[in-house]
C-alpha cells in the first residue's frame, strides 16, 4: 500500500486569531471559526469573529484617530518616513509572514516569498513615492482672484480584502489609504486571517493608536457590520461579483464611495501569429498560477483554428506534466485549493462541462494520492461555443476552457460575450492584428504577449461585473482623498453694500 504524504505545517499557528482596535484586542462576540490548512485539511487555528458590537469598538478607534489624532496632519516627509518604516517590516518578517499565509492559504511558499511579500513591500515603497511627488492645482484665470485646489484625506476607510492573495492584496489598499492620511479598518477574509493578523500587529508598532484596525469574521456578519457602520467613510472591497453587490448596496444607503475590484472570466486569446513557445508558457502560466485563484486568471483560452488542436494538444501534455503537491517545496507548481467546499465546487464543473456537449481533455479529479488535502489535478476542457456555463462561469481555480476562432473579429467578439470586463490576454506578433484586439477588447486591462504584469502607476480595475472604481497611483488618490476648492482675492474687492442707504 502507497503510504500518503504528510506535509508538515510551514509554521505553528496561534492558537486564537483575535482582531485589533487601537493598541487592544477586539473583544470579538461571536463563535470561533476553524481555519485550516489546504494541503492536509487539518483544522490548525480558531478565528474569533466580530460581531457588530466589536466592529463599533474597531471603527470607534479609527474614528478617534483620524478626527482628534496627529497621523492625517502630518507633514508629508514624516508620513513617507511611516510608510517606508512599514515596508521595512514586512521586509524583515517577510519569511514569517510568508509561512502564515502559506498555512490558510496552501499558496505555494516559494511564491509567497518571492511575489507576494516582495509586492507587500513594494505597495508602501509606491505609496511613499508617489506622495512625494504629489502636485497641486492653482487657477489665475479669473481676474483679481487666486484659486487652489487641496486633496485632503476622507475619514475612516473600510478595506475588505480577498481570500486567494491575503497580505499583496490587502497592502495595496492599506498602503493607499494611509499615503493620503485616514484611518483604516481591515477585514481579511475568515478563511485566511494568518498572516494579515500578524501584520497588523507588527505595524502597531510603527503607526499611531488606532490608525490601522483589524476585525476578523464572516461577510455577512461581521463584513456587513463594518460598511453599515455610520463611523465609515468609504470603502475598498476585493472579492466576488455578488458579495461586491450587496457592499455597494448597503453602502450606497449612506452615500458611501467604493472601489471594487471584482470577478473575472478573461479571455487569453492566442493567434497564429504568436510566438508559440511563448503563447504556450503564457496560457499556462494564466490559468495555473496562483493554485489557478485568481480573478486575473486567463481561464477562457480562444486559439486561432489553425493551430487549435496542435496547441490544445501541447497545452494537456505540459498541464500532466505540472508538478502538484506540497506548497513548502521548491519544486512545486501547484498548491491545493483553498478549501474543501470551494475544491468541490471546481470539480463540479466537469460535469457541467459535459452537461453543455463539451469534453474533458485533462484532469477534472481530485489527487487523492497527496493525502486529504484539497488538491485537484490541472484540468482543462474543450466547449462547443462561449455559452457553455465554464466559458461563462467564474470558476476560480485551475480549470481551463478552450474555444477556437476563425479571425480577430471573432476572438474579439466570442471574448467580449461575458458579463466581465477585468482583464485580457492577446498573444500575436502581428502589429495589426494586436492593434485591432487592444482597441476592441471591453476589459480594463489587456496584456500583450505577456503574462500578468501590474503597473501601479497605472490605473486598475474592471468593465461591467469586474468592478466599480480602479486602483492605481492617481486613481487611489481621486479615491482616498476629497478635494476642496479654496479662492482668495488678490486684492480686496468691491462689495456692494446691502442695507446701506447712505444715511
Amino acid at each position: 500500500m502507497t503510504e500518503i504524504p504528510r506535509f508538515e505545517l510551514p509554521i505553528v499557528p496561534p492558537e486564537r486569531v483575535t482582531g485589533w482596535a487601537g493598541d487592544s484586542a477586539t473583544p470579538g462576540g461571536g463563535p470561533e471559526l476553524p481555519v485550516f490548512y489546504p494541503a492536509t485539511g487539518q483544522q490548525v487555528s480558531v478565528l474569533v469573529e466580530d460581531n457588530a458590537a466589536a466592529v463599533d469598538v474597531a471603527v470607534q478607534a479609527a474614528r478617534r484617530a483620524f478626527d482628534d489624532g496627529p497621523w492625517p496632519h502630518l507633514s508629508t516627509p514624516e508620513r513617507i518616513a511611516v510608510l517606508e518604516r512599514c515596508g521595512q517590516v514586512i521586509r524583515e518578517n517577510a519569511d514569517e509572514l510568508a509561512r502564515l499565509e502559506c498555512a490558510a492559504t496552501g499558496l505555494l511558499l516559494r511564491e509567497l516569498k518571492e511575489r507576494h511579500m516582495a509586492r507587500a513591500t513594494h505597495n508602501f515603497r509606491f505609496f511613499a513615492d508617489y506622495i512625494s511627488q504629489r502636485r497641486g492645482e492653482r487657477y489665475d484665470q479669473m481676474p483679481g482672484y487666486l484659486t487652489t485646489v487641496v486633496r485632503e484625506p476622507v475619514g475612516v476607510a473600510a478595506l475588505i480584502a480577498p481570500w486567494n492573495a491575503p497580505v499583496a492584496l490587502a497592502t495595496m489598499k492599506l498602503s493607499a489609504a494611509l499615503a493620503f492620511g485616514n484611518a483604516c479598518v481591515l477585514k481579511p477574509s475568515e478563511q485566511t486571517p494568518l498572516a494579515l493578523a500578524r501584520l497588523v500587529g507588527l505595524l502597531q508598532e510603527v503607526l499611531p493608536e488606532g490608525v490601522l484596525n483589524l476585525v476578523n469574521g464572516r461577510g455577512p456578519v461581521t463584513g456587513a457590520a463594518l460598511v453599515a457602520h455610520p463611523g465609515v467613510d468609504l470603502v475598498s472591497f476585493t472579492g466576488g461579483t455578488e458579495t461586491g453587490r450587496a457592499i455597494m448596496s448597503a453602502a450606497g444607503q449612506r452615500l458611501v464611495p467604493c472601489t471594487m475590484e471584482l470577478g473575472g472570466k478573461s479571455a487569453n486569446v492566442i493567434f497564429a501569429s504568436a510566438d508559440p513557445e511563448r503563447a504556450l508558457d503564457g496560457a499556462l502560466l494564466g490559468i495555473f498560477s496562483n493554485n489557478g485563484q485568481q480573478c486575473l486568471a486567463g481561464s477562457r483560452i480562444l486559439v486561432e483554428r489553425p493551430i487549435f488542436d496542435d496547441f490544445v494538444d501541447r497545452f494537456v501534455d505540459r498541464a500532466q506534466r505540472i508538478r502538484v503537491g506540497d506548497p513548502m517545496l521548491a519544486e512545486t507548481e501547484l498548491g491545493p485549493l483553498a478549501s474543501h467546499p470551494h475544491m468541490q465546487r471546481v470539480l463540479a464543473f466537469v460535469e457541467t462541462a459535459r452537461a453543455d456537449g463539451g469534453s474533458l481533455l485533462t484532469g477534472g479529479v481530485r489527487r487523492e494520492d497527496l493525502g486529504k488535502g484539497y488538491f485537484v489535478a490541472p484540468t482543462a476542457v474543450s466547449v462547443p461555443g462561449n455559452d457553455a456555463r465554464t466559458a461563462q462561469d467564474e470558476i476560480f481555480g485551475p480549470f481551463a476552457t478552450f474555444l477556437p476562432f476563425d479571425s480577430a473579429e471573432e476572438a474579439a467578439a466570442i471574448a467580449n460575450d461575458t458579463q466581465f470586463g477585468l482583464v485580457s490576454y492577446v498573444w500575436s506578433d502581428h502589429l495589426p492584428t494586436v492593434m485591432t484586439m487592444t482597441e476592441r477588447l471591453r476589459s480594463g486591462v489587456v496584456w500583450v504577449n505577456t503574462p500578468m504584469v501590474r503597473e501601479l502607476r497605472a490605473p486598475f480595475g474592471g468593465y461591467k461585473n469586474s468592478g466599480v472604481g480602479r486602483e492605481g497611483g492617481a486613481a487611489c488618490e481621486a479615491f482616498y482623498t476629497e478635494e476642496k476648492t479654496v479662492t482668495l482675492p488678490k486684492v480686496p474687492p468691491p462689495l456692494r453694500r446691502l442695507g446701506d442707504t447712505g444715511g
